[in-house]
């Protein structure tokens, strides 16, 4: 089973990169509680980069980055760390996963799920960030045999990795300040959220399932352990229906066995997905869906693509808009 890294980048090369607001649909939610996604908040303070850098890359190289004029980020999450950072006029290029406003003019250098290092080589980039899901391996090697400072890190899959992340790129990028200032106010408006969270007065939380839809490309999938979205759903006070269900990958086929056994009372979707199979009601199409608790409720929580599972500067307004959704009346 592809990661859902790869999946994403591929389906939205194939249906379009634009992105959309949540959808109002069921009980569970509350029309317009989803993020405005769609435009970041840089630091106020000005980022004055202090090169060179020299750090580790998680694919094991030491990489000395000595300019930050050229920045290319190869996902739409470093992008976003990026620009918060407040570096966003010195990015020259995105992939097809950077859906924010601020980087609408860009160009793209991401053919489907593919780096075009040509296309990287020809802005002349002083510095490339990639993750390890980036490919393929022979793009990367090219970007870095053609000289340009290429530092990988790791996906984040939790919130524990927020801090973590803007760190890294911060320190590769030579505004550390600016990274410890910028992780200081994101760790500080999580744990405010986190402070909103209404006590259910039940032993646990309501169960969630994800899920992760491409209608236009029949893609239907239940996420599990590994799927990403587990921490947020933990953090808002939820139970992670595919992970107690047994699930121990990322993703698992959508069936009306693995529904019933993970007995979601409520389900995630991001929006476009839930745009590409019609709606609710076409989710509700999908067998074995409408006869879960969520399906029954209607209770479908949605949050937009480009943030949902970036783990980034906006991680706080996607719990919130969670902890919204799930509870709309304050349970």
């Amino acid at each position: 089973m592809p990661s859902l890294a790869v999946l994403l980048t591929v389906l939205l090369a194939v249906s379009g990169c634009g992105t959309s607001q949540a959808k109002g649909g069921g009980s569970g939610q509350r029309p317009g509680a989803a993020p405005a996604a769609e435009r970041l908040e840089p630091l106020t303070t000005t980022a004055d980069p202090r090169l060179p850098a020299t750090v580790r890359s998680d694919d094991g190289h030491r990489v000395t980055v000595r300019s930050a004029d050229r920045i290319v980020p190869l996902t739409g999450s470093l992008a976003e760390i990026v620009f918060t950072l407040g570096l966003g006029d010195r990015v020259v290029a995105r992939d097809v996963t950077t859906t924010f406003q601020q980087a609408k003019d860009l160009p793209v250098v991401t053919r489907a799920h593919d780096v075009s290092a040509e296309s990287v080589l020809a802005l002349r980039p002083t510095v490339v960030l990639a993750e390890t899901t980036t490919g393929p391996a022979e793009a990367v090697q090219q970007i870095r045999d053609a000289g340009v400072p290429l530092v990988v890190l790791p996906p984040a899959k939790a919130l524990e990795d927020v801090g973590s992340r803007i760190d890294a790129v911060a320190t590769a990028l030579g505004v550390p300040k600016s990274g410890e200032e910028l992780r200081e106010r994101t760790e500080g408006r999580i744990d405010a959220v986190r402070r909103t969270i209404p006590e259910s007065g039940e032993p646990t939380g309501p169960r969630v399932a994800f899920l992760y839809l491409r209608g236009s490309a029949s893609v239907y999938l239940l996420g599990g352990a590994d799927s990403g979205a587990g921490s947020l759903l933990e953090a808002a006070g939820a139970v992670d229906a595919g992970k107690e269900s047994g699930l121990r990958k990322d993703f698992t086929p959508i069936t009306s066995e693995a529904l019933a056994k993970a007995a979601p009372e409520a389900i995630l979707v991001m929006s476009k997905g839930l745009d590409s199979v019609g709606g609710v009601e076409g989710l509700l199409e999908i067998p074995g869906i409408a006869q879960t608790p969520a399906g029954q409720d209607r209770r479908i929580v949605s949050i937009d693509d480009g943030v949902l599972l970036n783990y980034g500067p906006r991680t706080d307004e996607v719990l919130r808009s969670l902890v919204d959704q799930l509870y709309p009346d304050g349970r």
